[in-house]
């Protein structure tokens, strides 16, 4: 087991609050039971890889969500803490610190609930690279960022300066760690699911019995 705990950063997929930009296209529900299948894949991907421990960061009321059954059966394997904070740059910063004290582990490996490509043998890659170096970050190609890790949580704290959900925020995340004078290794490039535009090509990354799949050909249909 590589000594790095690995946090997801996740919100519940209720029809209507989330993925609201896909909800424009697709409709609440749609929108909804793609983000659960997306939730879901990372998931097992995050419990299948060599990690010390797991923790979800997260917010939102699970008991509203599409597939919630099936979720909170997935979290059985997770400690999950609730998201804090002001706003999305703050509870980023303040789950690296909590995912960090529930373990009992410096080092933290974040992902959000995009990027439902994901394997274990790259998350495993990441922590692996993020042993080597003091954080690593994948950037994520509509120009933010779908991984980070950070050798101690601690450093995740320049987060909160860094506008989210931007086409440079990856740029600008990139160059928060860097002017701390942390060794930032780069990691494998990913497309993440925001809006309709992105589904294809998050879809064809995946395997074709994921959740994630299924749920695209069931909108599709």
């Amino acid at each position: 087991m590589i000594p790095v705990v690995a946090l997801v950063v996740a919100k519940a997929p209720v029809p209507g609050l989330a993925k609201t930009r896909l909800a424009g296209a697709l409709g609440d529900r749609a929108a909804a039971d793609i983000a659960a299948a997306a939730l879901l894949d990372t998931l097992d991907a995050v419990a299948a890889a060599s990690f010390e421990a797991r923790v979800v960061a997260m917010t939102g009321d699970l008991d509203a969500a599409r597939s919630s059954k099936e979720i909170r059966h997935r979290l059985d394997a997770f400690t999950v803490v609730p998201q804090r904070g002001n706003d999305f740059a703050d509870r980023l910063a303040n789950a690296h610190l909590d995912a960090a004290a529930a373990a009992g582990l410096r080092a933290v490996l974040q992902i959000g609930m995009d990027t439902p490509q994901v394997s274990a043998a790259l998350l495993t890659e990441c922590a692996q690279e993020l042993w080597a170096s003091d954080a690593v970050l994948g950037l994520a190609v509509d120009g933010g960022w779908w991984v980070l890790g950070v050798s101690d949580a601690s450093m995740a704290d320049c987060l909160r300066a860094v506008p989210m959900s931007q086409g440079d925020t990856g740029a600008l995340t990139l160059a928060a760690l860097s002017a701390k004078g942390l060794r930032v290794g780069l990691v494998a490039e990913l497309n993440d699911v925001d809006t309709d535009d992105d589904i294809e090509a998050v879809r064809k990354a995946c395997t074709a019995d994921s959740r994630f799949a299924r749920a695209v050909r069931e909108v599709r249909v």
